[in-house]
Parts: C-alpha cells; structure tokens; sequence
C-alpha cells in the first residue's frame, strides 16, 4: 500500500513542472508554499512529499527552488512564500533592514560549503587580481569567502565580486567563463564541480568553526497566526529527515533528490552519502546549532558592521519543540 501511495503521490508531482513539486490539495487541507535553494538539505522536504507525510497532517505543500536570496526574501516579506528553508542569515538580514520581522523555528546545515577553484588556482594567493562569484555580496556564504581569503592574506580589495545567483548558477558560470576563478559550493554542486575538474581549497566549516547555515525561518506574524500548520510541518519534515537516515531508505532517498533536483542518480547518492555521515553536516532532527548560529551572527556583523546582536533576537523554537514533543 505505501508503495501504491507512493507511486500515485510521484505521478502527481511529474505533472507539476520543473517551476515547482505540489502535493495535492483536497476542502480539508492547508495550503503551504515552501521555497528552498537546491541541495541534500532540501532531500527532508522531498521525502515528506513522496511519502505523503505532509498530506497525513492536512497539509498542501507546494515547492519551488528559489534562484537567488534577493528572491527568497522579496517573497517572504511580501507574503507569497510562507516557509523558507534556506541560509538562516538571510532571516537576520530581513530583520534587521526591517525588510521583514523574521524568525528562525529550526535548523538544517552547517552549509556544507567548499570553496571550489579552477585546476591553475593552487592556493589562496593565486585569487589576487581574479574575480569570485557569489549569490548576492552582502549573503553568509559570501561572508564565509571574504573570511576565508582573509585568514588566508587575501584582503577585499585584493579581488573582483560578481553577484551570479545560487550555487547551480554559479557552478554553471564557472564552467562557462574562464575569468571567474573561484566560488562556494555545497552540496552536490561541489562534487560536481570536482567531476569538472575544479578543487576545494578548503572547507568553511573546517576554516571558521562551527557554522549554521540552512534553517527553516517564517515572518512572525505569519507563524503567530498559524501555530498548528507551522508545528504540522516540522513534525513531516522532521519525519522525512528520520526516513531519509535509515540505511535502508538512503538509496531510494537519493532517487527522489535527483527527481526533484534534475541531477544523476550517481551524484544524488554521493551527496546524501556525505550530508548524512555524522560529520556531512545535516542536522539531525534539523536541531538548530545554537554556537554555530552565534558564529553566523558573528560573522555577519564583522563583515557587514556593526556588534553582533543576541542570538534569541531571531529565534523563536517553541514551535519546534512543539513538533518534536509530538512526535
């Protein structure tokens, strides 16, 4: 029976298009727009479509892959996005520009960023006088490449910054371009970008310490009018992250990623591999890592200005605990 659902819930997704994974909604459930940038992180979300997870809790989650941070955050403060999984950072941004009052409600990731570099940059020196890529200049994983070429002796205005959207399109630019010499890439974009010929200089997390990258974030009003439907989707998503960890269900995880994300079953596999051995990087239960979120406030304000503001000023985990007390 649960591979007939399975079956039936992955037919009704082939038919919704490369703009976006809708599960089916019925008079009795919630509609829910969820938007994320492509990686294993987003592998929790998947699950808990295919396995109808979200549907089991009255919930109509429709997905999309958001194509930069400038777009993730114009539709959370304008409200056509409910729930955002992505680099938490962009949640302190919004609030505070007063872009939006937004609230970090889990975790996911330590980012899982390597800094990726065409074969003739051998080290940190040979980035003078080159152009990086980033998503926007002013986005954590653009932080974590200032620092690390920092602590390296490469200072800011040693190199060029060219804004070229998420980690596909970056990847994508450094294949297409030889003038651009290096950018962050996670999770499968570096594997891919090792297959290309591009190499690591060395992790961010292994560079600056512990890290939080990825977490799920909302408007605060939104989740203060939606207590019951915010606590609903972490408990699916949280159950999708349990299936997708058993040894056994790995493999079929990597199928429903590489679905979702349009890659190689071979490279979705190596990338659930790595984000789920104990130091790939994604957090069980998508635990929020709460050292690692004060590194990212850290970072943030010593890249951009400014003292680094509490780390409850963007926290609310209640609806959190609520999910997992529930479980």
């Amino acid at each position: 029976m649960r591979h007939l659902k399975q079956a039936l819930a992955t037919a009704v997704l082939a038919l919704a298009g490369a703009a976006g994974f809708v599960a089916p909604a019925s008079a009795d459930t919630t509609p829910l727009r969820v938007t994320m940038f492509s990686g294993p992180q987003d592998v929790a979300v998947f699950v808990a479509l295919e396995e109808r997870l979200y549907a089991a809790r009255g919930l109509a989650v429709e997905v999309s892959l958001t194509p930069s941070s400038q777009a993730l955050r114009e539709g959370i403060a304008n409200g056509s996005i409910d729930i955002a999984s992505a680099g938490v950072d962009n949640a302190v941004y919004m609030t505070d520009t007063g872009a939006a009052d937004a609230v970090i409600v889990a975790g996911g990731d330590d980012s899982m960023n390597q800094l990726m570099a065409r074969p003739e940059i051998r080290a940190y020196e040979d980035l003078r006088g080159k152009t990086v890529l980033v998503d926007a200049p002013d986005t954590a994983y653009a932080f974590q490449l200032y620092k690390m070429l920092e602590i390296n002796g490469v200072k800011r205005g040693d190199y060029t910054v060219v804004s070229k959207g998420g980690t596909a399109q970056r990847l994508a630019a450094l294949k297409e371009d030889k003038a651009y010499a290096a950018t962050m890439l996670n999770l499968p974009w570096n594997i891919a970008g090792e297959k290309a010929g591009f190499h690591s200089l060395g992790g961010a997390v292994e560079a600056l310490g512990p890290y939080q990258g990825t977490g799920i974030w909302v408007r605060r009003d939104w989740a203060a009018a939606h207590p019951d439907v915010l606590v609903r989707y972490l408990q699916s998503t949280i159950e999708g992250l349990r299936w997708a960890r058993e040894p056994s269900s790995r493999t079929a995880a990597a199928t429903i990623l590489a679905r979702h994300l349009k890659i190689e079953q071979t490279l979705a596999e190596q990338a659930v591999e790595r984000a789920l051995s104990p130091a790939g990087g994604l957090a069980v239960d998508a635990r929020l890592d709460l050292e690692g979120f004060r590194n990212t406030l850290k970072l943030r304000a010593e890249m951009a200005g400014g003292a680094p503001q509490p780390a409850e000023k963007y926290l609310d985990l209640t609806y959190y605990e609520r999910a997992l007390a529930g479980l």
